[in-house]
């Protein structure tokens, strides 16, 4: 009897695509990897991950299930064209919208929006909190994402000494958390997790495990709820030295690190006895 495959969830951006901000190359330009481009916004190219990256996460979608789990909205998760087959499942909106085979499940967001109205103040409170404590000064956008969560775009350099620790104390009061990730400061609903809506898909589909990747604080749930995990050498779990026993806290970074994960998920989803 052949042993069922365990469902694949990962993060996406800083995690297997990067912004050319972040492939972090280094060395001769001529060692450089090739590259293959998966995301055009207004006619620019705007993130990528190497072609041999590319060519593993094809044949992860093809061997395992595969389920891309992103903080980005349904219209910007679209711009993205990851090589294989489109995923059956996708989570965006750090949860809030479970996508099969590209439209948002209906029932999954009576429940996300069940579970919000319980546990958490309501998101207008949230943003006329942050109109009255934000600084032009710093402050280059203030935004809300699929009427969910709230974040801001700042000049991060400029953010006053303790703000970010104070909104988070306020927040946490009212059922949401705080995530500071480069030039954004993510404010999100406690309950609104990836993690929940990965236990979901794990159920309609049978898995019998769960492999996970991730860079952010706002992957910490889906990490830890993983059977095992991988986390790149850079971004904010690796900024604050976070970690879990089954979770492999690798030295690479940048786009290089979006390759080894790929390799790692791979190997586990096929022959998870040499998951490493």
């Amino acid at each position: 009897m052949t042993t069922p495959a365990p469902l694949v969830a990962s993060d996406l951006d800083r995690t297997l695509i990067y912004s050319a901000a972040a492939l972090h190359l280094a060395g001769p330009d001529a060692k450089a990897p090739r590259l293959l481009c998966v995301e055009v916004y207004e006619g620019r190219p705007l993130s990528y991950l190497t072609e041999t990256a590319a060519a593993l996460l094809a044949e992860l979608a093809d061997r395992a299930a595969f389920v891309p789990a992103t903080t980005r909205t349904r219209a910007q998760y679209r711009r993205i064209h990851l090589p294989g087959p489109p995923p059956e499942f996708a989570v965006c909106a750090n949860g809030g919208h479970l996508l099969v085979n590209g439209v948002s499940d209906e029932d999954w967001q009576r429940t996300v929006a069940a579970r919000l109205a319980a546990d958490c103040a309501p998101l207008d409170e949230i943003g006329a909190h942050l109109a009255r404590t934000t600084d032009p000064a710093w402050l280059r956008s203030r935004r809300t994402a699929e009427d969910l969560f709230a974040y801001l775009v700042v000049e991060r350099p400029l953010l006053p000494e303790g703000w970010v620790a104070e909104l988070a104390g306020w927040a946490e009061e009212r059922g949401w958390t705080v995530s500071l990730q480069g030039r954004k400061v993510y404010v999100v609903p406690r309950p609104l997790t990836k993690s929940a809506a990965v236990a979901e898909v794990a159920r309609r589909t049978g898995a019998t495990g769960i492999l996970a990747a991730g860079d952010s604080l706002l992957d910490i749930d889906l990490l830890l709820a993983a059977d095992r995990g991988w986390r790149p050498g850079h971004g904010e779990l690796a900024d604050t030295g976070w970690g879990a026993p089954h979770v492999t806290a690798l030295d690479t970074r940048g786009v290089a690190a979006g390759e080894a994960i790929v390799r790692a998920l791979l190997r586990g989803a096929t022959e998870p006895e040499r998951a490493c």
